[in-house]
């Protein structure tokens, strides 16, 4: 592989499966094959492959950034948590604990032998992204914050009226608008709460956020001028 390709898939789902910066024990591609050619949410409209990817890359990036205060083992054990946080999710509203469950229960039937010393820890971290919350923040290790903070993520991405607006919507049997209506007081209430993630979503980013979605909402309210 040449230098210059090597730059453009760096940090790159791939580069993050083959552990090429060496940010963590082994790699991980058997559980991405796994989650590949296994899970049966890869196709939803919000808890899908893009969604468990998406958290995925955002622990890594929270992973070189806390080199010195996570193990490689522990870091490996947050990257696997991200990658089953969601493994076979129902989409349907409600009753987190269930598709928790759901997920852990796939950890184990595909774990690697080599993870089962420390499957206890994963489970644990998986557990803290039920949503409402059911764990306090803190009983949560910063591994747990991180995935925390992580799985929040996607709401301040480029691609979240897509992801979260029209995909939240069909999972959850509203309309989109209805949707786009909770983004403000959502957002207003949103708090990430490691150091990574205030830097990675800082209030500033939030805020955009949120005249984003008051400005979609002002256009679709506006009555449209008639043409001739």
């Amino acid at each position: 592989m040449n230098s210059q390709y090597h730059a453009v898939v760096r940090g790159s789902i791939p580069d993050i499966i083959r552990n090429e910066e060496g940010v963590y024990e082994g790699n991980l591609i058997h559980y991405f094959q796994i989650l590949f050619n296994h899970a049966q949410n890869l196709e939803r409209p919000y808890h899908n492959f893009r969604h468990m990817t998406h958290v995925l890359w955002l622990c890594h990036k929270a992973s070189q950034f806390y080199m010195n205060e996570l193990t490689q083992r522990q870091r490996r054990n947050l990257l696997i948590a991200a990658i089953f946080h969601d493994f076979d999710h129902s989409g349907m509203f409600g009753n987190d604990d269930l598709n928790i469950e759901r997920a852990i229960r796939a950890l184990r039937k595909y774990l690697d032998p080599i993870d089962t010393p420390h499957v206890s820890h994963i489970e644990s971290l998986m557990r803290g992204t039920e949503y409402p919350y059911a764990i306090a923040l803190e009983n949560l290790d910063l591994a747990g914050k991180i995935l925390r903070d992580a799985d929040m993520g996607q709401t301040l991405s480029p691609a979240w009226i897509q992801q979260v607006v029209f995909g939240l919507a069909a999972e959850w049997g509203k309309k989109p608008i209805e949707i786009l209506r909770l983004q403000e007081p959502f957002l207003r209430s949103m708090s990430f709460h490691t150091e990574w993630g205030q830097k990675m979503f800082p209030a500033a980013a939030i805020g955009q956020k949120i005249e984003e979605a008051q400005a979609l909402l002002a256009l679709l309210d506006t009555e449209a001028p008639q043409t001739a």
